[in-house]
């Protein structure tokens, strides 16, 4: 064994549930230049550790991205871990067409699920709490089925020594930093949900642990030995029916998960989502993440101006940077979804015809009234926009290899501390409820409504570049739910058309549309340009504090520049004479 809420808008949600940042943006630590032999960057520096542990052995770039995946498990089970699931791109010689292969880790829902799954018997939402911590909220994890395929294919070294750092970690034990402790104070009725976890994570006074407490997670030790030593079927086969009890136990009402259900999950390799963009390949994953295509969209809108030109300090750039998010996101609510239940036409929404008529819809001096999809070729008829769920408990992390090959991984189990279910040793995931909550619109289905055996659609946007040479030159991905892809695509643009760093890129200010509203980081560029982005129609722009949470790896002359997210380098300190972490950073996803 291993051992009702009043209705908030997608925007009030994301703001709520989204607070994972000081309050105040700093600058992050020199870059680390690495040596041809590679290099990792992460949210967490145990995992980049162990990540580079593995290239140190002769281990691949998917090697160490697994071991990554594994110990962030362990040192950061608030965002991501084998609990979950997630999306890798991988980038060198043995891949597919042009050397880029997609691997398609996504949770399932229950084949017995149903469309009215979110719904009472009224036809109305069920209570939010209800919905996320029960059973109706978890997917059966893929990242272990990912990490098997993806080593069965590109894996240098033994499967079992990928597992040795986690191991370590959770059986010898691992320091609370900031981050972590926010997390566990801000949300102590969901992390501490069930006994396990308050043993683990509380103390005899049912505080979480202090930042500088020293964590050790036997049962999780206990789980990933198994794992090493027999392979991902301890998990998939042997513990399937006791693993499906235990969540069917947890669920209230519709299609219960059953044994079956795990054991018939498999990862999918899916076609990458690539564009061009100036000189540039961009490549992602197509669905059902909406990442590689609202990637892919943006930029290409984007091509016909001059970028560099108007440069970050310019309110005109931030102004054709909102509109293109406006348009590629009602693309994304109408048509994405898991295209092995849904005909999504991927090859039209990034046709290069059909996004220069996209883009041929933003104005540069005025904002759109109204963004409305567009008409693909391929797109399918008679479908409904759906609502936009809430992602905040995913992870990024990037690898590169002494022979070039590159991993881009975004790991999740979706909100902060998933759905609080707690078994083996690790979080379980609350990723069902990214399905839209509606299965119909006026008569009409919702592309990402629950269906047996479906894959909600992500955010996600693990995303490698190529030059003209066909070289990798970046490497990136974020955490943040629906606001990922933007994050990704204003990193991609800070490097390739500003020329900044890796780490200066991912320092450039969050700014979203959702709808009519605009949100914004206080005490960045933008901030100060609201009143001019206003007079450009944009008259709904709310100033938050600082959110975002993006890793990447830039080629630099001899080596690689690893950059992770100044938002919470401020966190990741374990010191136990530091100043407590402020209420906005709470909830690290």
């Amino acid at each position: 064994m291993f051992k009702p809420l009043i209705a908030l808008s997608p925007l009030a949600l994301f703001i709520s549930a989204c607070v994972d940042a000081p309050t105040t943006v700093t600058s992050t630590p020199d870059p680390v230049a690495a040596n041809s032999e590679g290099a990792v960057s992460s949210a967490d520096p145990r995992a980049t550790a162990a990540g580079e542990a593995i290239l140190a052995k002769g281990g691949s770039a998917t090697d160490a991205a697994i071991a990554v995946m594994l110990a962030l498990t362990v040192v950061e089970p608030q965002s991501s871990g084998i609990g979950g699931g997630g999306f890798m791109v991988r980038a060198g010689g043995e891949g597919g067409e042009d050397g880029v292969t997609t691997l398609d880790g996504r949770e399932t829902a229950p084949i017995a699920a149903t469309g009215t799954r979110f719904l009472d018997e009224e036809g109305d939402r069920l209570p939010r709490e209800l919905r996320v911590t029960s059973g109706l909220s978890v997917g059966v994890p893929g990242n272990l089925a990912l990490a098997a395929k993806a080593h069965e294919k590109y894996g240098n070294l033994p499967w079992a020594q990928l597992f040795e750092p986690a191991i370590a970690l959770a059986r010898d034990g691992f320091v609370v930093n900031r981050r972590l402790h926010a997390s566990l104070s801000g949300r102590k009725e969901h992390a501490g949900k069930t006994e396990a976890a308050r043993a683990i994570f509380f103390g005899a006074d049912g505080e979480a642990l202090p930042v500088g407490a020293k964590v050790k997670v036997p049962e999780l030790a206990e789980t990933l030995e198994r794992i090493a030593a027999d392979g991902v079927g301890v998990f998939y086969e042997d513990s399937a029916e006791e693993f499906a009890a235990y969540v069917a136990g947890e669920t209230p009402q519709d299609g219960l998960m059953t044994a079956g259900d795990v054991m018939e999950y498999q990862a999918k390799e899916r076609e990458p989502a690539c564009v061009r963009y100036r000189v540039y390949k961009v490549c992602g994953m197509g669905p059902p993440s909406s990442g590689g295509v609202a990637v892919g969209q943006m930029l290409g809108q984007l091509e016909r101006f001059d970028l560099a030109a108007m440069g970050p300090q310019s309110v005109q750039f931030w102004h054709l940077f909102l509109e293109s998010q406006r348009v590629a996101y009602a693309d994304r609510e109408l048509y994405i979804g898991d295209e092995d239940f849904v005909e999504v036409p991927v090859d039209g929404l990034l046709d290069r015809s059909y996004i220069a008529s996209r883009s041929a819809l933003i104005d540069p001096d005025k904002a759109l009234e109204e963004a409305l999809p567009g008409t693909p070729p391929g797109a399918p008829l008679a479908r409904a926009d759906g609502d936009e769920p809430v992602e905040n408990g995913t992870t990024h992390f990037a690898v590169v290899d002494a022979n070039g090959n590159a991993v881009s991984y975004t790991s999740t189990i979706e909100g902060a501390w998933g759905s609080g279910l707690h078994w083996g040793g690790f979080y379980l995931n609350n990723e069902l409820t990214d399905f839209s909550m509606t299965p119909e619109v006026d008569g009409k289905p919702v592309a990402n409504r629950v269906q047996g055996g479906k894959r909600p659609r992500s955010s996600m946007a693990p995303t490698i570049v190529f030059d003209e040479k066909g070289e990798v030159v970046l490497v990136i991905g974020a955490a943040g739910g629906p606001t990922i892809p933007v994050q990704v695509a204003r990193s991609i643009i800070g490097v390739l058309d500003f020329g900044m760093s890796a780490e200066d890129a991912l320092n450039l200010p969050l700014i979203m549309a959702f709808g009519q509203v605009v949100i914004t980081e206080e005490g960045s560029v933008v901030a100060d340009l609201v009143d001019e982005l206003k007079q450009r129609g944009h008259e709904q722009i709310r100033v938050i504090a600082p959110r975002g949470k993006t890793n990447a790896l830039r080629r630099i002359d001899g080596g690689w520049e690893a950059a992770g997210d100044p938002r919470i380098a401020p966190l990741l300190s374990y010191e136990p004479d530091q100043e407590p972490a402020s209420e906005s950073a709470v909830n690290a996803p």
